[in-house]
């Protein structure tokens, strides 16, 4: 049975209508075939750059995206960036790419003095013989780098005395430094770093633990990160109390898997998540993961309850799903800027100067915001800033997309006309930083927070457990944010088993960002 409007033609009747156009005789029965020709053109023009860019979208998915800068995007015209160097600075610059690391970023490393031998300071020089040696400022420096298992063990051999009398036993008393526990704070925090920081799996670890005659079984690091999870817990409620104070919370979610929760549960849903949650307090910045059946709405919801009325709504950075919005709690929603240029990056081999147009406008409100955080502004000063610099593009933009969409300039089916229509329908939370003090342009931190769950999932590709999922969360939540601080997570790990009772009594005083502060307080 044929569709409304769709002629059948035989290579015949083709073959004849291409003769007729050649003679130009065509007749007015040749009109309605012409047109469903060039109808179905189109459709198959439309259908290929469509599935073009969906199989784009499959392949940044499978591979991720190579880079999305307006140089790499067919049609930008990126400007060469001002030459502000001299060619004293030029010659002077460090080279990069030779692969070293200066003595000062080895923090961590175990610091040794080498004396002199057969020298001291106040000698007579042996070089001139008359002068006396004194030691410099700047000692000479020397880098070396060891290798071991990630978990040494150590054997402590007891000496036993026994009465040959009495036959009593008398055994050596054990160094201090033995410890009194089989694995210390530090094998804790090591599994939890190797673990959930860098996606190690448990059995992988058990593997190299082995082959270092160290052994160390799957079973036996679950136990001991079950363990900190429950030491260090404190740390992360306070941390969640704190979040949902922030001024500004980003959140979104990725997919995870638990095989205990495959199957539906009571309430017919199916969907795992791993939610990421960022705020910012003050000049702080929190992460929380959240894995479960919740999605990043409901989680936000939940971390919501904890916040203080009297702050007023906070504003929320996410993509424009509508999941990811809070019911029952009011927010000031700002959608992602890069999730609206990302639909023109991906038509625009279809579209370059249409896309350009868009690539570049929104080009110079990154370049505005950069601008704004090179030059410390306030959030105040970075609104007018903002106002005053990228309100004129933005509006421009505004205008020309109407202009596409009004004029029939742009399909609205097409790849382009989606992205725009995308863009329209979202543009007042897509312009937030032109309204709200501190709104951010996109959700990419949180997206970058994000990837720390990802690699799990590529690496482990499920947890096995809700409580394994729980225990994840705590950890990837504790060492993000120590990363965003730039603290030493390992370090801040071992010092919260240390201090588990100062950490479960004034929580708030080991964060990351002050928990050495608590560390030179005097004990009480």
């Amino acid at each position: 049975m044929k569709a409304t409007g769709q002629i059948e033609l035989t290579l015949q009747e083709i073959e004849g209508l291409i003769q007729r156009l050649e003679t130009e005789r065509l007749s007015s029965e040749d009109v309605p075939t012409i047109k469903a020709i060039l109808r179905a053109y189109l459709l198959v023009i439309r259908a290929v750059q469509d599935k073009t860019a969906s199989i784009k979208k499959l392949l940044r998915m499978l591979f991720g995206a190579r880079t999305e800068k307006a140089r790499a995007v067919p049609g930008c015209r990126v400007l060469p960036k001002k030459a502000t160097r001299t060619v004293e600075a030029l010659s002077e610059r460090k080279v990069r790419g030779h692969g070293r690391n200066g003595a000062v970023v080895y923090t961590g490393a175990e610091k040794i003095t080498v004396s002199h031998a057969t020298m001291k300071t106040g000698q007579l020089c042996p070089g001139c013989e008359r002068g006396k040696v004194y030691p410099l400022a700047n000692p000479g420096v020397v880098v070396r780098i060891t290798g071991g298992a990630p978990l040494q063990s150590q054997v402590w051999e007891i000496e036993k005395l026994r009465c040959n009398l009495c036959g009593e036993i008398f055994p050596a008393p054990l160094p201090e430094e033995a410890g009194t526990e089989k694995y210390d704070e530090a094998a804790g925090a090591m599994i939890g770093l190797l673990r959930y920081g860098s996606g190690l799996p448990f059995n992988r670890l058990e593997q190299l633990q082995e082959s270092m005659d160290s052994p160390l079984p799957a079973s036996t690091q679950w136990e001991i990160s079950e363990k900190v999870a429950v030491k260090v817990y404190p740390a992360y409620a306070e941390m969640q109390r704190q979040a949902a104070q922030g001024r500004v919370i980003h959140n979104d979610d990725t997919t995870m898997k638990i095989l205990t929760m495959v199957n539906q549960d009571d309430n017919g849903r199916s969907g795992i998540f791993t939610t990421g949650l960022l705020s910012v307090v003050d000049d702080n910045r929190i992460v929380l993961f959240c894995t479960g059946r919740k999605h990043a709405g409901e989680n936000m919801a939940e971390l919501l309850m904890h916040r203080d009325p009297l702050l007023g709504p906070p504003l929320q950075m996410c993509d424009a799903l509508s999941r990811n919005a809070p019911k029952d709690f009011v927010t000031v929603p700002g959608n992602c800027l890069a999730h609206a240029r990302r639909n023109f990056v991906d038509v625009a081999e279809n579209f370059p100067e249409e896309c350009s147009y868009v690539i570049e406008a929104l080009g110079e409100v990154y370049k505005n915001d950069k601008t704004a955080k090179e030059q410390a502004m306030t959030p105040l000063m970075r609104l007018h800033y903002h106002q005053a610099n990228s309100a004129p593009p933005m509006t421009r933009l505004y205008d020309w997309m109407n202009d596409q969409i009004n004029s029939r300039k742009a399909e609205p089916n097409s790849g382009l006309g989606k992205a725009i229509s995308y863009m329209m329908k979202h543009w007042e939370p897509l312009t937030l930083f032109l309204r709200a003090e501190g709104a951010p342009l996109d959700n990419n931190v949180c997206e970058q927070a994000l990837k720390r769950a990802i690699l799990h999932r590529k690496n482990s590709l499920f947890y096995k457990t809700l409580r394994g999922a729980q225990v994840g969360d705590i950890f990837m939540s504790l060492i993000h944010t120590c990363k965003l601080a730039r603290v030493n997570p390992f370090h801040y790990l071992v010092e919260l088993q240390r201090h588990a009772r100062e950490v479960s009594r004034h929580p708030q005083q080991w964060m990351p960002w002050n928990y050495k502060a608590a560390l030179a307080a005097p004990s009480q």
